[in-house]
């Protein structure tokens, strides 16, 4: 009696195992369905949204401000999709993982003209200095001779690095272009006594300014406005595209206004959350800084990108 308890309690115990076996099964193929199932969601809903593609520049600060405010209408579905690299933003537009982005003249005309259907949207604010590292001791554009600036290639700042080296007379191959996509590296690269010189916009600037780096150059003397955001125009004739697009307007709008009203640094929680600064760049950033509504690019800035791109 005793050995046929055991032989049950055994029968008993590899039935539960099997038992639990087979639920586990059924369990996992439910739960790949449910995967399955959960990921189609998220990707039409993913599809369905107006997405921009944005970076930790303050040219983008409006987008990031009526975001975080909830200046758009939250009914609409907005999305801001970061990265570090003006060229990843490219690609992200080029491959329509996203409707819209922030950009220069010089890469949005370059985009255009090798058939990517985009339209300028708006220009922005943005601005570019050349910085030298201190510890180089260059105080003149003709101090670049033999040394290396951080730049993009095929950007605005490659358009400014020959500006700078035709005006300083220089000799093209003497000064050398060294490729440095991401805005958070390039500034890491000066902090670290890695690069000689960098074209920067902010707020990396600012940080870049407040370690005792010296400025060369700044765009705002030259008058040139060569930042924008562009949207593709494939598929934006959708009534439900229009109306996003018309919600990103009134939303952006709305942020101008607020950070022209308030001041930069009153943003400094949202520049905290999207951008890599210290504590003493938010508290020095540019309050004089001024954001204008929605409006395309000068015909004059445009042309300067077209007329560079051509020599190239």
């Amino acid at each position: 009696m005793c050995i046929f308890a055991r032989v049950m309690r055994r029968l008993f115990l590899i039935v539960a195992i099997i038992s639990l076996i087979v639920g586990c099964g059924q369990s996992y193929e439910e739960t790949k369905r449910l995967n399955q199932a959960q990921r189609l969601k998220l990707f039409r809903e993913d599809s369905a949204a107006l997405k921009v593609a944005v970076m930790p520049t303050l040219d983008c600060l409006p987008v990031f401000v009526a975001k975080e405010r909830q200046l758009f209408d939250t009914a609409v579905d907005i999305r801001l999709k970061q990265f570090t690299a003006q060229m990843d933003c490219d690609t992200a537009l080029m491959r329509n993982r996203v409707e819209g982005s922030v950009s220069d003249l010089v890469r949005a005309e370059r985009m255009m003209k090798s058939g990517v259907p985009i339209k300028y949207w708006t220009s922005t604010n943005a601005y570019w200095l050349l910085i030298s590292n201190r510890q180089q001791r260059i105080n003149d554009l003709k101090h670049l001779d033999d040394k290396m600036v951080a730049m993009t290639r095929y950007s605005v700042t490659d358009l400014l690095s020959d500006m700078v080296v035709d005006s300083a007379k220089l000799k093209p191959e003497r000064v050398f272009r060294i490729q440095i996509n991401d805005v958070n590296v390039r500034l890491k690269m000066l902090e670290n006594n890695e690069m000689d010189a960098l074209l920067m916009t902010e707020p990396y600037a600012t940080q870049a300014i407040l370690a005792k780096n010296k400025v060369l150059f700044d765009t705002r003397k030259s008058d040139m406005q060569m930042g924008a955001f562009v949207f593709r125009t494939k598929g934006m004739d959708d009534k439900n595209r229009q109306h996003q697009m018309k919600v990103f307007l009134e939303g952006y709008n709305e942020a101008c206004d607020s950070i022209n009203k308030y001041g930069v640094r009153n943003y400094r929680d949202v520049i905290r959350k999207y951008y890599v600064v210290s504590e003493q760049t938010l508290k020095n950033l540019p309050d004089t800084l001024k954001y204008q509504h929605a409006t395309p690019p000068r015909q004059v800035d445009i042309e300067r990108a077209q007329q560079w791109l051509s020599k190239k």
